[in-house]
């Protein structure tokens, strides 16, 4: 009998309606793991996580010294059951779950940890780790006995290949927020971590091209989106700084203003796939692939959004009408293009102020009162998370992530330098921003 056969015969003698999660994880969960390619000496219940324990954390052993039965430490994946009685289709248990895995996989005795599921032997879902970013590697998938042998083909697939890159759109349909400031200062930022970043300027009107002084070789962006055959490596070019190589760069070419003609656009295969078609093989040769589009929710910003993993989402508490924006994307948008992409993703990241200015205090006290009016007016979505990221109950902290107004930060576009490299003070506060959303150190 095959593991997955026999994870079969366990999912069908788990009844419909149990209630005991412990008979979910060993009658479930850990057949389960086993048919993922760990065996039991892999495999620990109820591991310390750091902030709880987790039902079950494996590893593969690389070391005959260090069983990971005998030695819980470095877990590369963890999983959360619920019993049958708990609904992780949707709703409050499911959120619940999600932000329990989250926890854990974010926690001090798993930095090591890469992947995290959740499951009630109903439903499945794989979730990933990206640094300090856990997003949806699955849809919330149904379980039967005709399908679980394909869903353990499809997690075991992603889970043994494991890819480098993780991709973040810059958006937010309102204009003046910042999106390609942002982008170059933290591909910058990113880039004095050691971290391989490849910017993708997906705008027609190419500020960032021209910010960075990139000029389109003689293949084109808009060429690789036309032909699927054209290797993309051949739009690739690096962004060199006195000399030295700072980030990749994918630049806008003139020919891409065509493609805000609708007509033009039916000439792409795949539309608003093709992007993230086009970026993929690319996802293993570097650590971040961020992408600045336009504003408007057309072909451009569409296809930013689908290519992505996560969307970070600018905004200035001056400018009142980015906030009601912000809360469109994170409602409509966002959940418009995973339900096109049916694969859990992408999903939004908690919003930030940009071009905070000083003694801006009653600015951003009034930015906080339509943040509440748009968080009691949102019936469908919680926006407390994208806004007040570190609101709990008990602890009412309505923090928002700020990078400040800088002089320096506009007049660096003219000087074709990312502002991070002319000011110590700006380097700084980007360094905080990957901090913040990114980088876990």
């Amino acid at each position: 009998m095959t593991e997955a056969s026999y994870l079969r015969e366990k999912l069908e003698s788990i009844s419909p309606t149990e209630r005991v999660e412990r008979i979910v994880v060993q009658r479930f969960a850990v057949p389960l793991l086993q048919a993922l390619g760990f065996d039991e000496s892999e495999i620990r219940e109820e591991f310390e996580t750091g902030c709880g324990q987790v039902d079950l954390a494996a590893r593969k052993n690389v070391d005959p010294e260090d069983i990971f039965l005998r030695s819980p430490k470095n877990p590369y994946l963890l999983l959360e059951a619920k019993s049958r009685a708990v609904n992780l289709r949707e709703g409050s248990y499911y959120r619940d779950a999600v932000c329990q895995i989250e926890s854990y996989l974010l926690a001090k005795n798993c930095k090591s940890a890469k992947w995290g599921i959740i499951t009630n032997a109903n439903n499945i879902q794989l979730w990933r780790k990206h640094g300090k970013v856990v997003h949806p590697a699955t849809a919330n998938l149904d379980i039967s006995s005709d399908n679980i042998e394909s869903i353990v083909r499809n997690l075991r697939d992603k889970i043994e290949n494991y890819e480098r890159a993780l991709t973040v759109c810059m958006y937010n349909n309102k204009g003046g927020v910042g999106k390609t400031t942002t982008v170059i200062n933290l591909a910058a930022t990113l880039a004095t971590k050691r971290k391989k970043v490849l910017v993708v300027d997906f705008d027609s009107q190419g500020d960032l091209t021209r910010s960075l002084e990139a000029t389109p070789g003689k293949i084109t962006l808009t060429q690789c989106l036309k032909d699927p055959k054209i290797d993309v490596h051949a739009i690739v070019q690096t962004y060199k700084l006195k000399g030295f190589s700072i980030f990749d760069i994918i630049p806008r070419d003139p020919e891409l203003e065509t493609l805000t003609d609708s007509r033009a656009v039916a000439y792409i295969p795949k539309g608003t796939r093709r992007l993230r078609d086009l970026i993929a093989p690319l996802r293993n040769e570097y650590d971040y692939i961020l992408i600045d589009c336009p504003t408007q929710w057309l072909y451009f910003s569409q296809s930013g959004v689908f290519a992505a993993d996560v969307i970070l989402i600018p905004t200035r508490p001056d400018d009142l009408s980015s906030l009601n924006n912000a809360a469109r994307v994170i409602t409509s948008f966002v959940p418009e293009t995973a339900r096109s992409r049916q694969d859990g993703g992408p999903i939004a990241l908690p919003t930030f102020f940009n071009g905070v200015s000083s003694g801006s205090e009653y600015t951003i006290r009034l930015a906080h009162e339509e943040i509440q009016k748009l968080i009691n007016q949102e019936k469908s979505v919680d926006l407390r998370p994208y806004f007040w990221p570190h609101f709990k109950k008990g602890n009412e902290n309505k923090s928002i992530f700020r990078i400040p107004d800088y002089a320096v930060i506009s007049s660096a576009k003219f000087a074709r330098i990312p502002a991070v490299f002319k000011d110590r003070r700006v380097l700084e506060y980007y360094q905080s921003l990957a901090r913040e959303y990114f980088i876990d150190e």
